[in-house]
C-alpha cells in the first residue's frame, strides 16, 4: 500500500516562539504539513539563543522544538514584509500564534485580519489565561501556568509541605499538543464547510484538563485534593508507591502500583506482587482482607516489599514482577532513556544530521501511523529556506529576492 505523510498538502504560517506554539507546530510538521517557521532576520526566535550551549550555534532547546520545519526570516517591522506574510497568509491552510496578549493585533495580523485575507485558514491561538479570565493580559510560563491550572497543588510529598512544580512541561508542551488537536478538528470541519475558523488554547485550561481526575476528590468531600507524594490518595489501597532499589542512587526505584484490597480482583492483585516475592505468608494472614493504608499490617507489607527490593536492580525488579503480572515501573532517568536500544530501534529517539551540531539524538514523534510513517528531521538554522519558500510559494523571482534581501527584509 502506498505510504504519504498524513497532512501533505498543508501549509502553516508559524510565528510561534519558545514552547507552548513550537510543540505544536512541530507535531503537525511529524505529521507531514509543510511548516514555514516565521522569524526575525536579526537573531531569529528567541528559542534559538536564550539558552544556548555556545555562543555561536542554536541552542538544543530550539533543535528539540523546532524539528522538520522550514525557516523563513521577514521584517514585519516593515510594510514590504508585512505584505509578504499576507500573501502566504492568503496560501495558507493553518495560521498560529502564541505572542504575548495584543502583540499579534498590534502588528496587524489578528484573527480578523487573517480571516478577512483568507477564510478559509485555521488560526490558532495559544496563551496563558483564556479570553475574558481576569488574568487574561498577564505574561505566562509553563510553571505559572501550571501553578495557576492546578498542577502543582497536587504535587508534592504531603499536604504540611510545599507544593512541588511536576517536572514535564505540561502546560507549555501539553498546551501545544491540545491545540494540535483543535486544528485538526477544525481542518476536517472546513473539509465539510468550506470555512476556516479560530481555536484558542490557554495553557491553565490544558493543565485543568490534564488534572481532570483530581476533581474527584474535591467534587466528593468539597476539599481541596491532597499532595499525597508517590502514594496513591485513596483510602482503599494500602501499598502503592516508590520502593528503593539498589544501588542506591537517585533514580534507583521502581513505583509498583497496587490495588484494592476491597475486591477480590484487587486482593488477588496484592497477592500476585507478595506471592512474586516469596511472602505468600502475608497473603494468608487474617489482617490482608482488611489492610488500609497507614495501619500495622499494611506497614508489613510495605516493608516486606522494600527489603525485596533493595536487594534487586530496578531493571530486575521491574522485569521480575512485570513477568508476574503486577504494574511496575522503573525510574528511569533522562540518559537511560536517550540510550536505550528499543526506544532507538523504535523511533521514539532518532539521530539527524544538523547543520552545524552535526549528528545529534532528540526524541521523535510519538505518533505512529500504519500508512503515514513519520521522518524526523533536523531544525533549520536562522532562514534557512528563506529563498526557497519566497521563489516556491510566492513565485517571486531571484532578483526580487535578492533586493528584499539587500534591504533587510528577509
Amino acid at each position: 500500500m502506498e505510504s504519504r505523510k498524513a497532512l501533505e498538502g498543508i501549509r502553516v504560517i508559524d510565528l510561534t516562539q519558545f514552547e507552548a506554539g513550537t510543540s505544536c507546530t512541530e507535531t503537525l510538521a511529524w505529521l507531514g504539513a509543510d511548516v514555514i517557521k516565521i522569524e526575525k532576520p536579526a537573531g531569529g526566535e528567541q528559542g534559538r539563543y536564550s539558552s544556548r550551549e555556545r555562543p555561536d550555534r542554536d541552542a538544543f532547546y530550539f533543535i528539540l522544538l523546532n524539528a522538520n520545519k522550514r525557516s523563513l526570516t521577514l521584517n514585519l517591522g516593515d510594510d514590504r514584509g508585512k505584505e509578504l506574510l499576507r500573501e502566504l497568509i492568503g496560501k495558507a491552510d493553518v495560521f498560529i500564534e502564541n505572542f504575548a496578549p495584543g502583540s499579534i493585533e498590534r502588528l496587524g495580523f489578528g484573527p480578523d485580519d487573517v480571516r478577512a485575507l483568507n477564510p478559509r485558514i485555521i488560526y490558532a491561538r495559544i496563551k496563558g489565561f483564556a479570553p475574558g479570565s481576569p488574568y487574561e493580559r498577564f505574561l505566562v510560563y509553563d510553571s505559572v501556568a501550571q501553578a495557576a491550572g492546578g498542577s502543582v497543588s497536587i504535587t508534592g510529598e504531603s499536604m504540611d509541605r510545599t507544593p512541588v512544580k511536576p517536572g514535564p512541561n505540561m502546560a507549555d508542551t501539553g498546551a501545544g499538543l491540545h491545540s494540535s488537536i483543535g486544528i485538526l478538528a477544525a481542518l476536517y470541519d472546513r473539509e465539510r464547510t468550506g470555512e476556516g475558523q479560530v481555536v484558542e488554547i490557554a495553557m491553565q485550561d490544558a493543565v485543568i484538563n490534564f488534572c481532570r481526575v483530581a476533581f474527584r476528590e474535591a467534587w466528593n468531600s468539597g476539599t481541596a485534593t491532597r499532595r499525597t507524594g508517590a502514594k496513591k490518595a485513596r483510602s482503599d489501597i494500602p501499598t502503592s508507591a516508590l520502593f528503593p532499589c539498589k544501588p542506591g542512587g537517585p533514580n534507583d526505584f521502581c513505583f509498583v502500583y497496587g490495588s484494592k484490597v476491597g475486591s477480590e480482583a484487587g486482593r488477588r492483585q496484592v497477592a500476585r506482587l507478595l506471592e512474586s516475592i516469596d511472602r505468600a505468608d502475608l497473603v494468608s494472614d487474617d489482617r490482608f482482607p482488611t489492610a488500609q493504608p497507614g495501619d500495622d499490617f499494611t506497614k508489613v507489607i510495605d516493608q516486606a516489599v522494600t527489603d525485596w527490593t533493595l536487594t534487586k536492580t530496578k531493571q530486575e525488579v521491574m522485569t521480575h514482577l512485570g513477568s508476574a503480572n503486577v504494574p511496575v515501573g522503573a525510574v528511569f532517568d533522562t540518559v537511560e532513556l536517550l540510550n536505550d536500544p528499543y526506544l532507538r530501534e523504535h523511533g521514539m529517539f532518532v539521530t539527524v544530521e544538523h547543520p552545524e551540531w552535526g549528528p545529534i539524538t532528540i526524541p521523535g514523534s510519538p505518533i505512529r501511523l500504519s500508512r503515514s510513517p513519520v521522518e524526523v528531521r533536523a531544525a533549520p538554522l536562522l532562514g534557512q529556506h528563506s529563498d526557497e519558500i519566497l521563489a516556491e510559494v510566492l513565485g517571486l523571482p531571484g532578483d526580487q529576492i535578492t533586493d528584499l534581501r539587500d534591504r533587510g527584509i528577509v
